[in-house]
């Protein structure tokens, strides 16, 4: 089944996994499998005045709606893309005197997508929100509840004049969100600033190490206006070669747990029970998991009494970060590294999670030096782990090229951009902000390192002078929150 610019996948039912996709041509890793628009997408509750509506970028200065006082966007062009789906939106919120929650008014705007267009197959879209999994009857008591309050504070939103839909159907349209709300991020890609439903994504099986990623991409609106290249939409991306028939997957969780974690979770959010290769043979567990090597094996009691001092540690940490608290994050780390290093191995996870916040929180403090050992370790440690093309490690290695850089530490630094400039082309595309802005410093990286290979006093004395003129540049807070996850779940 293909339609509308769909012509490379094929929906397909697979045993004990329902619908899933495959591929309908070879493609190769990098290659965009298919890009798709939002069916609809609001931004979060807390970041309405500082994102765009439309595209979803975050910006200074926003235009707000002059008749709701609720919508902001970038521009005109913004706002006029907008209308369509604001438009009813927009007389309902002045109505009810005040916009309702996200999840209300994703709701909403797909029901009135359902009102213009019907519930058919929308164009370019391989199923129906219909024909979506809502896992309305696997929901717990809890779920339940949300969904009972959901639902009552959803019709007394929705306008009399428009259309009445059963509470069936509007049942079924808080399942979908529930199960398959996509994160949108910011331009960056480092903060989730809103939520959508992208049906021919949903379509995407789940699988710990997949042969496929999801990019969002916020649109340009400096280009000609067309699909491709200024619409906001997701990508589906393929991380390796991919031949006619393979299953199409993503990932919805992240690699860096134990099989028996991952599984845990994916039940618990998406109602499934894994099967991956790499759930069934826990491959990567005995990485995650490695001790120190050598003659002196810590004893099991060690290993325990470690691994559960890094739980508190990390809980404690999580307390302190919160608070802003971060002279006490370091010493934290550095008390739980100590007795960490003589225990555990260079790829345990309860190791690599300490690295990667000592390293992120002494970067934002400018302890460079200490940071990039840090990263440097994370790093080496990631890559023993995580799929070679995997966006997370992408970003994970551009942030200890930049510390390196911060630290001086220029030939590390330049080939750690490098490596992570060659995997972020990849997983997010020549022309996404992040890549660019990665190119910039590479260029950047790779001029400084002649530099310095042609005569260190001068590079260094160079370097001093130029950082006396122009203040460092600063890391951004550390933020409390894991990258974005691919699909969204409400609280």
């Amino acid at each position: 089944m293909t339609k509308g610019g769909m012509e490379s996948v094929e929906v397909f039912t697979t045993e004990g996994k329902g619908r899933g996709l495959k591929a309908q041509k070879e493609f190769l890793p990098g290659d965009v499998i298919f890009a798709e628009p939002a069916y609809a997408a609001v931004v979060f509750d807390s970041l309405t005045h500082v994102i765009c509506h439309t595209c979803f970028k975050r910006q200074e200065r926003l235009h707000r709606c002059g008749q709701c006082k609720f919508a902001h966007y970038c521009d005109r062009t913004c706002q006029r893309a907008a209308w369509l789906n604001h438009k009813n939106e927009c007389s309902a919120i002045k109505r009810h005197g005040k916009a309702p929650t996200e999840n209300i008014r994703l709701a909403a705007r797909i029901l009135w997508k359902m009102e213009r267009e019907g519930s058919g197959l929308s164009e370019g879209c391989l199923v129906s929100i219909d024909e979506l999994q809502n896992h309305v009857d696997s929901f717990g008591e809890e779920e339940k509840k949300e969904l009972r309050a959901d639902v009552e504070s959803f019709l007394e939103f929705w306008p009399p004049h428009c259309q009445q839909f059963g509470m069936q159907l509007i049942s079924h349209i808080f399942g979908v969100i529930s199960c398959n709300g996509f994160t949108l991020s910011d331009q960056r890609g480092l903060q989730a600033v809103g939520v959508g439903i992208f049906p021919n994504l949903c379509q995407a099986n789940h699988d710990c190490w997949p042969n496929c990623t999801v990019v969002f991409n916020n649109g340009n609106h400096e280009a000609v206006r067309s699909m491709f290249h200024t619409q906001m939409r997701i990508e589906l991306r393929a991380l390796n070669k991919i031949s006619p028939g393979d299953e199409l997957t993503v990932s919805y969780v992240d690699l860096l747990s134990l099989s028996e974690e991952r599984r845990k979770q994916l039940k618990k959010q998406y109602y499934f029970d894994c099967t991956c290769e790499h759930c069934k043979k826990q491959l990567k567990d005995d990485l995650m998991l490695a001790v120190k090597a050598g003659e002196s094996k810590p004893s099991a009691d060690t290993v325990k009494e470690v691994i559960q001092l890094s739980k508190d540690t990390l809980e404690k940490i999580n307390k302190a970060r919160m608070e802003g608290q971060y002279h006490e994050v370091v010493k934290l780390c550095r008390d739980c590294l100590k007795k960490q290093e003589p225990v555990l191995g260079d790829t345990n996870i309860y190791l690599l999670r300490i690295l990667s916040i000592a390293s992120e929180v002494l970067s934002y403090l400018q302890m460079f030096e200490e940071a990039a050992d840090y990263a440097k370790r994370m790093v080496d440690g990631y890559l023993k782990i995580y799929h070679p093309n995997n966006a997370q490690l992408g970003m994970a290695v551009m942030r200890a090229g930049v510390t390196h850089w911060h630290a001086g530490l220029i030939e590390v630094g330049h080939g750690l951009i490098c490596k992570a400039y060659a995997i972020l082309l990849i997983t997010h595309g020549p022309s996404h902000p992040i890549t660019k802005d990665l190119e910039v410093m590479r260029v950047q990286t790779e001029m400084e390192l002649r530099m310095f290979q042609q005569n260190e006093f001068m590079y260094y004395k160079m370097r001093e002078a130029a950082l006396k003129n122009q203040k460092i540049q600063v890391m951004p807070e550390p933020s409390n929150e894991n990258a974005p996850s691919l699909f969204h779940k409400k609280e």
